[in-house]
């Protein structure tokens, strides 16, 4: 007869099954989100203080503090972008919101600053600066940081000059909101195709650059044709020939220039 003990087996535990309920939002996600209407404050009353100093020093004419503190807004980020090649949330999205807040408030008849547009054109100016990009985002022309930079200076733009209808901040010229947009962004896109020429003459890869270029322009019809995944397919597998280029850069630089056009025109 064996001494040896008898061998239990051990019924197989079934692994407990636990819901995910976070949503892929994580504490760290939540914590940066409430920090963007505090900073949108801290914008708005940069605004509010700048449009005082302005009309201390220079009583008369076009009031433009609020206009120094979006440009100093997107120097910010694009300096950001041209050293880590990103716009963080921090600065893109307390933008917008406070671009909002400037808005509601001409609306409920707080003089702010020399803004005429209402909480409507702000939000108004946010999408169009998301549509004048989404092209060059669906082909991953642009990174989603540039888009939100230009959303949020949409917004102070549609806050600022409002509909043209009044002049009070445009110093006696009819300047729409959304055309303030539109034209920034166009004077970017001249300067972004500046930048990308001298990189072309820089890197002397002519016939691998002309390449590229054939096929962004085929996809840019892509996207206007609605074959928008396989435009974005196309724009992710060429990713790793091109150069990127920090259009954060040329997006400041051409809102500058455009500025400086509308403050020596209406100022």
């Amino acid at each position: 007869m064996s001494d040896a003990a008898p061998v239990l087996e051990r019924a197989p535990t079934t692994p407990v099954l636990t819901t995910d309920d976070s949503l892929g939002i994580d504490r760290a996600f939540v914590l940066q989100m409430a920090r963007m209407p505090a900073l949108a404050l801290l914008w708005v009353g940069a605004a509010i203080v700048s449009h005082q100093i302005w009309a201390a020093i220079w009583p008369e004419g076009l009031n433009a503090g609020t206009l120094v503190v979006i440009s100093f807004g997107m120097i910010l980020a694009a300096f950001i972008d041209g050293w880590a090649l990103k716009v963080p949330n921090w600065i893109t999205l307390p933008l917008i919101l406070s671009g909002w807040a400037l808005g509601a408030m001409h609306d409920f008849g707080v003089s702010a600053d020399a803004g005429t547009g209402g909480f409507g054109l702000a939000v108004l100016g946010t999408l169009l600066g998301f549509a004048l990009l989404l092209p060059m985002l669906a082909i991953g022309g642009v990174g989603v940081g540039d888009v939100k930079m230009q959303m949020g200076f949409g917004a102070w733009a549609g806050a600022y000059f409002g509909s043209g209808a009044t002049t009070a901040a445009a110093g006696g010229a009819s300047l729409h909101g959304m055309g303030v947009v539109f034209w920034a962004f166009c004077f970017g896109a001249v300067v972004g195709g500046a930048f990308g020429l001298i990189i072309i003459l820089l890197r002397r890869q002519f016939g691998q650059n002309a390449g590229i270029v054939r096929e962004i322009m085929s996809d840019l019809h892509m996207f206007g044709t609605g074959q928008v995944s396989v435009a974005s397919k196309r724009a992710h597998d060429r990713r790793s020939r091109w150069t990127k280029l920090p259009y954060g850069i040329p997006l400041c630089v051409g809102f500058l220039l455009y500025m400086a056009y509308v403050l020596l025109l209406v100022g």
